[in-house]
């Protein structure tokens, strides 16, 4: 059900502009259909589950796809932010915007406090913060006895997530064993749990960043400011374009600039790169995205890079 971009999928807009051309969308109603399923599934099965919601792009596509579920102001479990403290500000005021609009019950645990129990502790202070989400995590999971996590991952951002089951279940310890996955046969997914074992369900796991930015474009849903053009200031470090913060200062011998740029996707400033781009709304993102040759995540975070299995053996301790 993935989008795909072969030349009957472009349909011309008009005869009298056949040059012009307009991608098909006629997926996505199958692809939402399945969402819709998977988030009904997750209520019916599960006694506490709770939806992950960052406020970024693919979060907010699962919610608009909860509230056609079960409708506005209705939803049956919680959102849960893991916040590390070092989150763009344009993304958790977002965030809290848009929970309060929803009337959605907002549970956010960070990392900070997981430091103070001194369950995390840093190399040092300038240590990326974002695989130690992990642990921060898993505590929630023992505070509120969740039995379900349901999450915005595609199998499209990185290969270790293609290996993940829709259903994809944790042991006690919240580990992920990629060996020890559950057949999913049609629609019947296995959702029995010993006691301490949870699941995290993927209800867009067949969607690509393409198919996220159709919706997003079709839906016309709300995201925040960064997901498009505007100007920062970033120095160009290891291929990628590295925004100039506190968090994130040049290094010497780096020249900063001032570039047109957006966020492919959203998360810890200290690991999260924007891309060079002048698209303005959703239908520019769309056509971009259609030339794009790097992953999501191959072109904007900074911790998949250090090796290849980095993604995998974070999963393997728990983390989303």
């Amino acid at each position: 059900m993935n989008a795909r971009t072969e030349p009957d999928l472009l349909l011309p807009e008009s005869r009298l502009a056949a040059a012009a051309l307009r991608l098909s969308d006629a997926h996505l109603d199958a692809l939402e259909e399945e969402t819709i399923f998977i988030l009904r599934e997750v209520a019916a099965a599960f006694e506490r589950p709770a939806l992950l919601f960052s406020g970024g792009k693919d979060s907010l596509v699962m919610l608009k796809c909860a509230e056609k579920a079960f409708g506005a102001g209705r939803l049956p479990y919680p959102l849960l932010m893991i916040d590390t403290g070092h989150n763009f500000p344009e993304v958790t005021d977002f965030r809290d915007r848009r929970a309060q609009e929803l009337g959605a019950h907002l549970i956010v645990r960070s990392v900070e406090d997981s430091m103070r129990r001194g369950t995390v502790r840093l190399a040092h202070p300038g240590e990326s913060r974002n695989a130690h989400q992990s642990v921060t995590l898993l505590e929630a999971i023992e505070e509120f006895r969740f039995d379900a996590l349901i999450g915005g991952a595609r199998r499209d951002e990185e290969k270790a997530r293609a290996k993940e089951r829709i259903f994809s279940h944790r042991d006690a310890f919240g580990q992920w064993q990629p060996k020890d996955q559950r057949p999913e046969l049609w629609t019947l997914f296995n959702t029995r749990l010993a006691p301490g074992e949870h699941f995290r369900v993927f209800p867009i796991s067949n969607w690509t960043e393409l198919d996220v930015w159709q919706y997003i474009e079709r839906e016309r849903i709300a995201l925040p400011s960064i997901y498009y053009t505007h100007k920062r200031e970033v120095v160009e470090r290891r291929g990628l374009l590295v925004p100039v913060t506190e968090l994130t200062p040049p290094r010497d011998g780096e020249t900063v600039q001032v570039r047109d740029v957006r966020f492919r996707t959203v998360g810890d400033i200290t690991c999260t790169c924007p891309v060079a781009s002048l698209a303005a709304d959703a239908a520019d993102v769309v056509a971009e995205t259609l030339a794009v040759e790097v992953s999501e995540r191959g072109a904007t975070r900074m911790d998949d890079k250090t090796s290849d299995a980095s993604m995998e053996k974070r999963k393997k301790d728990g983390y989303f």
